[in-house]
This record gives C-alpha cells, sequence and structure tokens, in this order.
C-alpha cells in the first residue's frame, strides 16, 4: 500500500482522524492523532513533529525535535476508537538531517533485513511468536515509603475454590492443569474468540487460541508467521488488541513475566527460519532434519545467548519466570521435541518449509524490534562462523542430577547478569551497522538507572515473611 492507497483506504472508511502510533527503546507503543484532513502524500515525505525527549531511550532536551515518518504499508482501522480513526506506524527522523534515528527501534528492524539480504546467505528470516498473556477480573498495586503490595484476582483462579460467590460453582483451573480445558472451567473462551476476530480483520492471520498452562486466566493466541519488520509490527497490534479486548470485558490483560508465584510464567517462543529466492534454508538431513546451515544459526544462538537474554528478557520480572520446574528453559540446549531445551525443533510438518527453530527463553516484555534482530544476528554469526552448537540434549532437563547439568551453560539468573553479559559480547550486533554502539549503551544504561536501581531501593512483601522476626 503507498501513500494515496492509505488515505484513500481513510476516506472510504470514513476516518475523521489520524493515528500515528512508534514505539520508544524499551518497548512501549506511544501515539498521537491528527485531523484526518492533514493527511496528505507529502505527509509521508516531511512527518510530523514530536518531543523526543519525553520519550524513554531517546533525545536529550536539548534536542528533542524528532519527526515521526507514517509507513503506508502500515494503514489499517483501529477497531477501539470511538471516532473513525485510521492508524499507521511510524518511523523516527532527525529534524536537522532528515536521517533515521538511530534509536528508533523499528529502523534497527529495517536495517537487519538489509543486512541479511547483503550477506547472501537468506534474503527472508521468517519469525512466529506466541506471546502468552493473562487475563485478570482485578488487579490493584502500590509501592511506597510506608508500604508495599500487590493483588490480583481471576474468577477461575484456583486460590478462589473457597470463596463465597453466591454460588461459586467450583471449576476452578488448578495451578499448572490450565492447558486446553473445555468450558466451563475455561472462562476466556469467548473473550479470545473476539480478540481473533478482531485480529483478523486489522489483517493478522490467527493460526490458534486456547488457554495455557496456568491458572486465573492464562491464554495463547498464535499468529501465523511473517517477515522480521511485518511480524514485530503485527505483534504490537497483537498487544493492544489483547489489552483493549479484554478491557471491553472489564478486564485486564498483561503480558508480564511472572505476574503469579508458583505457576506458570508468560514466555514468547519465537519460531524462526531463513529462506532464500522463496526456498527454505533450515530443512536438511542433520539432527531433528535441519540442515547444516540451520544447526550453525543454533550454534550461534546458544553461544550469544547470554548476552540476547537482555534484549530478549528485559526486565528484572523475566527472571523471576527463568527458574527450573515451570516450563521455562534455563538450561543453553536444543533438542527435537523437547520444551525444556532451550532452542526446540518442531517436528509437527516434515515438510521442507516447516523446518524452523524455535527459541524458547524470550518474553513479551521484549521489544520485538530489538529482540528479533538480535536474534537474526547471533544465528547469522553462527552461520558465518559455523558454530557447532554440540550434541543435542534430548532428555527432561529438569530431572537431570546437578551432576549431569554442572557442563550444560545456562541463562543468567538476573537482568543485571544479562547485561553484564551484553557488554562483554555484543560485536556480532554491530554488524551491518545493524546496531549501533549507541543504542547498545543507551539500553544498558536505561536498563541500569530506571529499573535495576530502582528495584535494589525497595524491599518486596515477600522479605518481612523471610526476615522481619530475625
Amino acid at each position: 500500500m503507498d501513500a494515496k492507497q492509505a488515505i484513500e483506504l481513510g476516506k472510504k472508511s470514513g476516518a475523521v482522524m489520524v493515528d500515528l502510533k512508534f514505539i520508544d527503546l524499551p518497548g512501549k507503543w506511544h501515539h498521537t492523532t491528527a485531523p484526518f484532513h492533514r493527511l496528505e502524500v507529502e505527509s509521508f515525505e516531511e512527518g510530523f513533529g514530536f518531543d523526543g525527549s519525553s520519550i524513554r531511550g531517546f533525545q536529550p532536551i536539548n534536542e528533542s525535535d524528532m519527526l515521526l515518518i507514517p509507513d503506508p504499508a502500515t494503514a489499517r482501522m483501529d477497531p477501539f476508537t470511538k471516532h473513525p480513526t485510521l492508524s499507521l506506524q511510524c518511523t523516527v527522523r532527525d529534524t536537522i538531517t532528515r536521517q533515521k534515528y538511530t534509536r528508533d527501534p523499528r529502523h534497527v528492524a529495517a536495517k537487519a533485513e538489509e543486512y541479511l539480504r547483503s550477506t547472501g546467505i537468506a534474503d527472508t528470516c521468517y519469525f512466529g511468536p506466541e506471546a502468552e498473556f493473562f487475563v485478570f477480573d482485578d488487579v490493584r498495586f502500590d509501592c511506597g515509603p510506608s508500604g508495599s503490595f500487590y493483588f490480583i484476582d481471576s474468577v477461575e483462579a484456583d486460590w478462589n475454590s473457597g470463596r463465597d460467590e453466591r454460588p461459586n460453582l467450583g471449576h476452578k483451573i488448578r495451578h499448572k492443569e490450565g492447558y486446553f480445558p473445555v468450558l466451563p472451567q475455561d472462562t476466556m473462551h469467548d473473550l479470545r474468540t473476539e480478540i481473533c476476530l478482531e485480529m483478523e480483520r486489522c489483517g493478522l492471520e490467527v493460526e490458534l487460541s486456547h488457554h495455557e498452562v496456568a491458572t486465573a486466566g492464562q491464554g495463547e493466541i498464535d499468529m501465523r508467521y511473517d517477515s522480521l519488520l511485518a511480524i514485530a509490527d503485527k505483534l504490537m497490534w497483537f498487544k493492544y488488541i489483547v489489552k483493549n479486548v479484554a478491557a471491553r470485558y472489564g478486564k485486564s490483560a498483561t503480558f508480564m513475566p511472572k505476574p503469579i508465584a508458583g505457576d506458570n510464567g508468560n514466555g514468547m517462543h519465537c519460531h524462526q527460519s531463513l529462506w532464500k529466492d522463496g526456498k527454505p534454508l533450515f530443512a536438511g538431513d542433520g539432527y531433528g532434519g535441519l540442515s547444516e546451515m540451520a544447526l550453525w544459526y543454533v550454534g550461534g544462538l546458544l553461544r550469544h545467548a547470554p548476552a540476547l537474554a537482555a534484549l530478549t528478557n528485559p526486565t528484572t520480572n523475566s527472571y523471576k519466570r527463568l527458574v527450573p520446574g515451570f516450563e521455562a528453559p534455563v538450561n543453553l540446549a536444543y533438542s527435537s521435541r523437547n520444551r525444556s531445551a532451550a532452542i526446540r525443533i518442531p517436528t509437527y510438518s516434515q515438510a521442507a518449509k516447516g523446518k524452523r527453530l524455535e527459541v524458547r527463553f524470550p518474553d513479551p516484555t521484549c521489544n520485538p524490534y530489538v529482540a528479533f534482530p538480535a536474534m537474526l544476528m547471533a544465528g547469522l554469526d553462527g552461520i558465518k562462523n559455523r558454530i557447532d552448537p554440540g550434541d543435542p540434549l534430548d532428555k527432561d532437563l529438569y530431572s537431570l542430577s546437578p551432576e549431569e547439568l554442572k557442563d550444560v551453560p545456562k541463562l543468567p539468573v538476573s537482568l543485571e547478569d544479562a547485561l553484564t553479559a551484553l557488554e562483554r559480547d555484543h560485536e556480532f550486533l554491530l554488524q551491518g551497522d545493524v546496531f549501533t554502539r549507541d543504542v547498545i549503551e543507551t539500553w544498558i544504561e536505561y536498563k541500569r538507572e530506571h529499573e535495576i536501581a530502582r528495584l535494589r531501593q525497595y524491599p518486596a512483601p515477600i522479605e518481612y515473611e523471610m526476615y522481619y522476626d530475625i
């Protein structure tokens, strides 16, 4: 879709406003809105001004003027606004140089695709993210000097089995037993269906919808895979749709990795494969039906996984999910069919076009325009340097003894450790100027100053239980 077609879509749909959406460096969507009549063909080159100093990870206040450049290919009508509104995703440019902004995550994703083509290895990297989420009926939290707490609730939660609901009809979902239950236990079926319908209306092809393993309204809806930048755009729409449909139902959706203690958290398994000239490159006669190239790609992912975690698992809460026993892989191994491995080789399809890798440790708090390129760059580094992934591990890694696990590398146990790994290991990200040193340094500085340092200053409620009587 070009600029004229995007404007025509808005006119046919009766748009009265145009919404300009863009993403900050940590990964949150922002928007600004203008009357639709202000959108002209020239707008797609001239852009719209905004204050970059008010956006996380962007400009200092003395260099705050920035431009939003709408991408006509992303045009679609927003299904949640009261008045008809055309939505456009934007990239960011400097007002003086008119160059694309290096800290704009969407620009990083576009550069990753350009770099892939320049290598001659492949021309397309397909990603298929599976972003899990919770839908709660009530969410309350507060954090202050005199007290901190959080409280969540769900009508289907196991902890409500004894609550007087006048009447309580039972059918609660026990911890870790939420995978594929039918109605009436699955109270989220109609809500997920409405999410699916809105996704389809917005051009997001749905593959599957189901309740996930945890109690208290955990769900998953899988989109059909797409190329790197396109699927990152779609993932942002997916999260937007999930949250807004939940709000329609008077509920609250979250992609937070570990909102519930003692049950599974929200992961985002990322299926990925390389193609060239319309042909898949990951099918072969190696382990799991993979090609030598695919195994080298695995080698790159495993070697750089500790550094990748700073981008694929970018919150302090991410590492409360990455603990043994909750389907979250902490051991850096690969395997066919094995969900306890960091990288799984799905066996659902034996056709060449279905051969892919599933990287299981990322979570949906990541910025997809940063995380997807980072995984691609790690895989390409594996291919270029023919990194041997070692032998596969087909055992249940959670059942192995400490002696058996002692030589298996592990993911970082905290965001601080992951950031330290990224400081040590990021040269692979700089290839082709996909990531710049400024982007990496800004990411590390922001995470340490605004997230890690803040968390360190606040006692947690569990610490009162553990230490108050000492």
